[in-house]
């Protein structure tokens, strides 16, 4: 089992989630890591426990020979297993539930959709960091409603990592960048694309300091 994660010494960038069960999983993960994903989260809501627990064994040797930091969705006993931090949403156990699997170094993320409050309340929980979306309209997640990019300005004074997600492209994610995303979190347009690494690099490169830019 890997060390549990850290996030990476930089603090910001492309955060890949994966798109479910997949033939070319790891190779599909290996290209988006070298491209550039600063974080990975292993999103598979079957219930195929031992195909889940192999892969998610896999993907967190990738992302050690990265760099990079690991996380499961939703699944804390996964997360134990294999080392990984966790993503919880709203219908998920709590924060103070999840530490006390994972234990005090464990990443613990947070869905907070729009809500400010819910953001703050989950950062006095001890959430270590805070995803808001959908920033635009999503293919992964068609109904989810489009939060305006001025809530994730308003939540820097939390103190926590802020994660922006929905709908993101290489055309539209630096505005959500520049309103205070510190990860862009990318399914569709990272793991549907037809060259992965190359579609990740485009987004890693939003990151790179612009002439004029508050970045």
């Amino acid at each position: 089992m890997n060390p549990l994660p850290r996030f990476p010494s930089a603090g910001k960038g492309v955060y890949a989630i994966t798109d479910g069960p997949r033939d070319d999983l790891f190779a599909a993960v290996e290209a988006a890591l070298a491209g550039g994903a600063r974080m990975l989260q292993y999103r598979d809501k079957t219930d195929d426990t031992a195909r889940r627990r192999i892969e998610a064994d896999e993907l967190s040797r990738l992302c050690a020979l990265h760099g990079a930091t690991f996380i499961v969705n939703d699944d804390v006993p996964l997360a134990k297993a294999t080392g990984a931090g966790v993503h919880l949403g709203r219908e998920d156990v709590s924060i103070a539930q999840a530490r006390d699997a994972l234990g005090p170094d464990a990443i613990i993320g947070v869905s907070c959709y729009g809500s400010v409050d819910r953001a703050r309340q989950l950062a006095a929980e001890g959430a270590d960091y805070l995803a808001f979306g959908a920033m635009y309209p999503s293919p992964t997640k068609p109904h989810a409603p489009v939060v305006p990019h001025d809530v994730l300005t308003q939540v820097a004074s939390l103190g926590r990592p802020v994660v922006a997600i929905g709908g993101l492209t290489p055309d539209n994610a630096g505005a959500v960048i520049d309103a205070g995303a510190d990860y862009i979190a990318v399914v569709s347009a990272i793991f549907a694309a037809d060259d992965i690494q190359s579609a990740t690099r485009r987004f890693a490169d939003l990151f790179e300091p612009r002439p004029g830019s508050p970045r």
